[in-house]
């Protein structure tokens, strides 16, 4: 069978499709990866097809002040108006990527579309072929179990399941009109009201949806139907010829175990600052650090003996080499942290950030999150300290990444597809 899969995102955004791609085709199948063009070597070189969007997250970044201001707050986050503003803004690149989904879906016989991909839902109607929503955080599944990614309170398993509510028809009204307007213009489709969530039902039939996270460290609520799988996370380990950069290798077996703080590709207002605070907090601990570029203006010759900076180094290699890791709580970031079996340090910036350092303070994984607007160099110097001296934190990670590490993601999701293409009962 031939599958397109729709991903749109950062690296850490794509590469868990990448895995899932590379294990439904070694099952068979024939695997499309639609994502934004800067990652076609990355998704070629790993053997699958590649269609790119016709934008380049650089070429954006680089444009306009507005549209840099505008995925600035979409990153970020900001108050309800700004990101109205912001998606507003963002308008006419969507509107390319929904033409580039609908070229790359050509022929294909299946549509799994990301958390933010949701234009495959639509392109699955009009061509009349199966598709599945592939989701690397738990929304858009109604639950009195707990509140979306919204701070739980303690007002009952009514706020939750209207934080789920609130969650689906504020995502509705912000992109409902664009799609309609695409619908009707485009693929020759009935408008869809904008007071109802249709991703849920196509063509009369439940969507499936799966969930590429540990159960262990978010539970399947009981209330979720049966076509809700969690199934593990789909992880993409280092290629078997891939050599970690020599001066690395040396850095680390000079002296104990490092503190990792990198946070992803986010585009920060204030980088310089926080690069200074974090090399502030690493001197204050007393622990040695690798530094992730990118997204604090450092280099080598900026930093300390003590501080090495590294470019892209997979996180499968490097995590279990550190003795804690500070990250801004990305989805991927979150789960390779917790796989590695070492505490985690969450600053988080926005969006489902949050909700992830809230799972990892209440699994014992790690320290209390440091919100990025409250980061200070005391603050992340003491949750390192308590991160690598707190021995209940540390037997908890480690219990919690031996069991991650024994979970197969990609399988499950391989056999919950297959069984859901076929007909077949499934579980998960």
């Amino acid at each position: 069978m031939h599958i397109t899969i729709l991903a749109f995102g950062s690296r850490g955004d794509v590469q868990p499709y990448v895995a899932l791609g590379l294990g439904l085709q070694q099952a068979g199948h024939k695997v499309r990866l639609v994502a934004l063009s800067q990652f076609k070597a990355f998704v070629e070189s790993r053997g699958l097809d590649f269609y790119p969007l016709a934008v380049h997250m650089r070429d954006l970044l680089e444009g306009h002040e507005e549209t840099r201001a505008a995925i600035t707050t979409i990153l970020e986050g900001g108050t309800i108006r700004q990101q109205w503003q912001a998606y507003r803004e963002f308008k006419p690149i969507m509107e390319r990527m929904q033409e580039d989904f609908w070229q790359a879906s050509q022929g294909t016989q299946a549509i799994i579309f990301s958390t933010i991909g949701i234009n495959g839902y639509h392109v699955a109607e009009k061509l009349e072929v199966p598709c599945l929503w592939a989701l690397t955080i738990p929304i858009f599944g109604r639950t009195r179990t707990r509140p979306a990614l919204l701070p739980p309170l303690p007002l009952g398993s009514g706020y939750n399941l209207l934080a789920h509510i609130l969650t689906e028809q504020g995502t509705q009204q912000t992109i409902g009109r664009l799609f309609n307007s695409w619908r009707q213009s485009r693929l020759n489709l009935p408008s869809i009201p904008l007071h109802r969530w249709p991703y849920t039902q196509l063509r009369g039939r439940p969507v499936p949806m799966l969930y590429c996270y540990s159960p262990a460290v978010v539970p399947k609520p009981p209330d979720w139907s049966e076509h809700a799988h969690v199934t593990g996370y789909w992880f993409l380990d280092h290629p078997p010829d891939w050599q970690p950069p020599a001066d690395l290798v040396d850095f680390l077996g000079s002296g104990p175990p490092p503190i990792y703080i990198g946070f992803g590709s986010l585009v920060s207002r204030g980088a310089e600052k926080a690069g200074r605070i974090v090399l502030d907090a690493l001197r204050q601990s007393g622990h040695r650090g690798v530094i992730a570029t990118g997204w604090g203006g450092l280099s080598q010759s900026d930093l300390p003996d003590e501080v090495f900076a590294v470019g892209s180094v997979p996180h499968d290699w490097l995590f279990p080499r550190m003795a804690a890791v500070v990250h801004h709580g990305g989805a991927g970031t979150t789960g390779a942290g917790l796989r590695a079996g070492v505490p985690s340090i969450i600053v988080p910036f926005s969006k489902d950030q949050p909700f992830w350092a809230r799972r990892v303070k209440a699994l014992g994984a790690g320290p209390a999150p440091i919100p990025r607007r409250r980061l200070t160099a005391d603050r992340l110097a003491r949750a390192i300290r308590v991160a690598v001296t707190d021995e209940s934190i540390r037997k908890r990670a480690a219990e919690l990444g031996e069991t991650i590490r024994a979970e197969d993601g990609v399988g499950n999701a391989v056999r919950i597809f297959n069984q859901i293409i076929d007909g077949s009962p499934t579980s998960a």
